[in-house]
C-alpha cells in the first residue's frame, strides 16, 4: 500500500514566490511498468492554500511502478508546464512537494484501526439492539398467546352460560305452558 500527499504551487512573478493557484490542476497517474503499462490510478486535483492532495493505491503484484504528476488546466498553460522558458532566474514555474509512505505505516494502521474499532463498536450496538428487538418480539408473542387463551376461555364460558340460560328458559316455558293448560282445564275453557 502506498499513501502520499502532494501539493503544487505556481510561481508568481508579482510576489516572486511560489503560491497556490486554483487554476493549476495536477493530473496524477500510476502505471505498472512490468505489466504492459497497466494503469492503476488516475486522479486530478486542484492547488489550494493550506491543504495537500492525497493519493492511495495498493499494488496487486510487486514490481516497478511509474508515478506521473502532470500540470494541467488553465494555470499550467499560463505557466508553460513544469519548466519556464521565460527566464533563467526561475528554474521552474511549478513547485511540487511530495511526501510518500510505502508499506504498512503506523499512521495508516492507526487510522484504519480507529475506523475498525468504531465500526466494531457500531456493530456491537446494532447486535445489542437486534437482541432487544428479538426479546421484545418473544415477549409480545407470549402476551398474544396468553391473551388468545384467555379470550378462548371467556368465549367458552359465554357459550356455556348461554346454553344454561337457554335450558332454563326452555324449562320455564314448558312449566308455564303446563301450568296454563291446567288453569284452562280447571276453568273449563277448553
Amino acid at each position: 500500500m502506498v499513501v502520499g500527499h502532494y501539493k503544487a504551487l505556481a510561481y508568481s512573478t508579482t510576489s516572486q514566490t511560489f503560491t497556490p493557484n486554483p487554476d493549476l490542476h495536477i493530473l496524477f497517474t500510476v502505471t505498472e511498468t512490468f505489466d504492459n503499462d497497466h494503469q492503476v490510478i488516475k486522479q486530478t486535483s486542484t492547488s489550494t492554500h493550506d491543504t495537500s492532495s492525497k493519493f492511495t493505491f495498493s499494488a496487486a503484484d510487486s514490481g516497478l511502478h511509474r508515478l506521473c504528476f502532470t500540470p494541467s488546466g488553465p494555470g499550467a498553460t499560463a505557466l508553460n508546464g513544469w519548466f519556464s522558458s521565460t527566464g533563467a532566474v526561475v528554474p521552474g514555474s511549478v513547485q511540487l512537494t511530495l511526501d510518500m509512505a510505502i508499506g504498512d505505516t503506523s499512521k495508516i494502521a492507526s487510522s484504519d484501526s480507529n475506523k475498525m474499532s468504531d465500526i466494531a463498536g457500531k456493530v456491537k450496538d446494532l447486535n445489542a439492539r437486534l437482541n432487544d428487538v428479538k426479546r421484545e418480539q418473544m415477549f409480545q408473542r407470549e402476551r398474544e398467546a396468553e391473551f388468545r387463551d384467555q379470550s378462548e376461555a371467556t368465549n367458552s364460558r359465554v357459550v356455556k352460560w348461554s346454553l344454561i340460560q337457554l335450558g332454563v328458559l326452555g324449562v320455564t316455558c314448558a312449566w308455564q305452558l303446563s301450568h296454563l293448560r291446567s288453569f284452562f282445564i280447571k276453568q273449563k275453557l277448553t
